[in-house]
């Protein structure tokens, strides 16, 4: 029986599968989308297929648990920084993603958890613009961290929040999707985000999602860096002095093999 080997990693809820693209099917589409079904499959966000660099340490390819590509995912690239580390006895870490390199340097261990803080580069923010859909309108402020993000100041997260950020995620006017951040500001240092992501809907957490809900934060005047993000996942740290640096924990789950 032929098999693929995985591992599974989390980082704050936001779970990837980590395969090596050697190892890849012919449909790797398909497969991705029948790997991270959470009933007939193992279960996941998306998959992180790591392959070789020239000019960083490994490289991934993402894609989301429906199949679709995307530039990047910050929680992703950690699990996969937390599953090289471990396996080569490594401090920090370069990976080469769809929106460039990324550097993670461990700052703590205990057993099968690692934290890292990760270079994110430098955002490209927008100017605040509303859209209108089915369930009424939305005004937000559009913040790309090598993918495009839309971020919603709300002051309370009302019941039905998902489906408001679906429709704004999947918007015409959006022609590759969006990842939607619903940002309830608890003080100058702290907020609070619910995330739908491109390719997946809602999820526990998001690293790039909460580069993106702090640095609309501090843009606006609502924040200042750095800024703890809280999620339903858990709770990570985001830094914004030009770069944006995310702190954040990964941990490794299990490993295995899936039949084909």
């Amino acid at each position: 029986m032929a098999s693929i080997p995985f591992v599974k990693a989390t980082a704050c809820g936001n779970d990837f599968l980590i395969i090596d693209f050697a190892q890849a099917p012919s449909d790797i589409y398909s497969f991705t989308r029948q790997i991270c079904d959470r009933h007939n499959g193992v279960g996941a966000d998306g998959v992180e297929w790591v392959l070789p660099a020239n000019d960083a340490d490994l490289r991934v390819r993402l894609l989301n648990a429906d199949g679709s590509e995307a530039e990047i995912s910050g929680n992703g690239t950690r699990c996969v920084a937390a599953w090289y580390c471990a396996e080569n006895g490594r401090q920090s870490v370069v990976i080469r993603t769809g929106a460039g390199l990324k550097n993670c340097e461990l700052k703590a261990n205990k057993g099968n958890t690692f934290e890292f803080r990760s270079s994110m580069s430098a955002p490209e923010v927008g100017d605040e613009f509303s859209i209108k859909f089915t369930y009424g309108e939305a005004t937000g402020t559009p913040v790309s961290m090598g993918n495009p993000h839309y971020v919603v100041f709300v002051p309370e997260f009302e019941l039905g929040w998902q489906a408001v950020a679906d429709q704004i995620s999947k918007h015409h006017d959006f022609k590759h999707g969006m990842n939607v951040e619903f940002v309830k500001v608890l003080d100058p240092s702290e907020i609070e985000v619910r995330f739908c992501e491109r390719g997946v809907g809602e999820t526990m957490s998001s690293g790039t999602g909460s580069c993106a809900a702090a640095v609309a934060s501090i843009h606006s005047g609502r924040a200042t860096s750095p800024v703890q993000v809280r999620a339903l996942g858990g709770t990570q740290t985001v830094e914004w002095a030009g770069e944006v640096f995310l702190t954040g924990p990964a941990t490794l789950l299990c490993r295995g093999e899936f039949f084909i």
